[in-house]
């Protein structure tokens, strides 16, 4: 079984109001579905509703419970963007390659609205344009040749001038990358909203139950639980984050702590565009604002040690990032009402691992580690079910377990 872990501590602002009721019944005996998804966050409600899409039958157990892991400590910036530069990523994999991603995380966020707007769904869907600042990871000079890359393969980039930057974000920089196609969203709504739909359109889901032990055989997958019952599935997708599952190999990944906050609702405050904001730094700062008026940072990544000492460091972490917020926007008030901490996984790479598991036939991973955690789910429910219907996908290759 998975190594458990505390995911995340403090209060996210999304919980303000309690956290999504997603109907999840005991597991009372043996079950059996098309496909079986092991993982109640945003990755599995997504890869669900694209199997049911498909016409399969599908049931999914938590060993906590739906939308309580590191769902709902996400800051939901639902970027087309990678965290890996463009540039940086066509030196790593190649130009072809590295611009494939770059588009399939576009069309990810594409494949959200979608669904979104399809499904009925009311997450606090907006689209917006992000803004791309300079910093230690591209000066200004680095940040033009990355929108020049963008350019070059079709992406909807720009550079602006510090008069157009101000405009837009009210903040005083030399200039920025500023790209459409980007959107935000409550995550709690989004994940909650997403299993609602999924449990009315037949799929079984089941909480708390922790798989034990998995077995591939000739006609499917045999999942064990630590309360006896068995789940036999043609096919199993596994949506644990980096909880990995012993016979998943681990991708080129490190576990890092983050940490947030959100101010007190001030929309008078606000820069005009509300674009997402982030800069080319290694930790990258980031910012968003929320339907009620809120700002929304984080960042102050570091390596993860524990929990205790993740959780010790909330109050100096979220008075840095206080600081910066005040630095970036002199008029708004900084002071946190809500700080909350988690521990997420940071693909080496920066793209995700999506697939087959190696030595498996009917089993599939997401590790859909980054900061774009909730587009790479998006993904995944591309890719996924292509592959248990046998449909090839010209980019299976870029993710793929190697």
């Amino acid at each position: 079984m998975p190594e458990r872990l505390d995911l995340r501590s403090g209060q996210p602002v999304w919980s303000a109001h309690g956290m999504p009721g997603i109907p999840a019944a005991a597991l009372d005996g043996d079950h059996e579905a098309d496909v079986a998804i092991v993982g109640g966050g945003v990755s599995g409600a997504l890869v669900a509703d694209a199997i049911l899409q498909a016409g399969l039958s599908v049931i999914a157990i938590d060993r906590r419970d739906f939308g309580r892991g590191s769902s709902a400590a996400s800051t939901a910036l639902l970027a087309t963007e990678i965290d890996r530069p463009l540039i940086q990523l066509t030196d790593e994999i190649g130009e072809a390659r590295a611009a494939r991603a770059y588009w399939r995380s576009a069309a990810a966020v594409d494949h959200l609205r979608t669904r979104i707007r399809d499904l009925g769904l009311r997450p606090k869907f907006r689209d917006r344009l992000s803004v791309y600042l300079p910093g230690t990871t591209l000066g200004l000079k680095d940040l033009r040749r990355e929108c020049e890359a963008r350019l070059r393969i079709g992406l909807r980039s720009r550079f602006v001038d510090s008069v157009a930057l101000h405009d837009l974000t009210s903040i005083d920089a030399a200039g920025a990358i500023v790209s459409a196609g980007n959107a935000e969203a409550d995550p709690l709504r989004l994940v909650g909203g997403l299993w609602r739909s999924a449990g009315r359109r037949g799929a079984a889901l089941h909480a708390p139950v922790e798989a034990t032990e998995v077995q591939e055989t000739r006609s499917g997958i045999v999942i064990a639980t630590a309360g006896g019952p068995e789940i036999r599935a043609r096919f199993a997708v596994f949506a644990t984050g980096y909880e990995l599952m012993p016979f998943i190999p681990p991708a080129a990944h490190d576990i890092n702590s983050t940490w947030a906050i959100a101010t007190a609702p001030q929309p008078d405050r606000l820069w005009r565009s509300r674009a997402l904001v982030w800069d080319a730094s290694d930790p990258y700062f980031y910012a968003r604002t929320t339907a009620d008026g809120r700002v929304v940072a984080g960042g102050k990544d570091e390596p993860f040690a524990d929990e205790d000492k993740r959780d010790a460091l909330i109050g100096s972490k979220s008075a840095a990032i206080a600081r910066r917020v005040a630095a970036l926007w002199p008029a708004i008030d900084p002071t946190p009402d809500y700080r909350w901490t988690g521990s997420f996984g940071e693909s080496r790479s920066g793209l995700p691992t999506i697939g087959r598991i190696p030595g498996m036939r009917r089993g599939f991973a997401i590790l859909g580690f980054g900061g774009n955690g909730f587009t790479f789910s998006a993904m995944a429910a591309q890719l996924i079910p292509r592959a248990i219907l046998g449909i090839p996908d010209p980019d299976e290759a870029i993710f793929a377990f190697p």
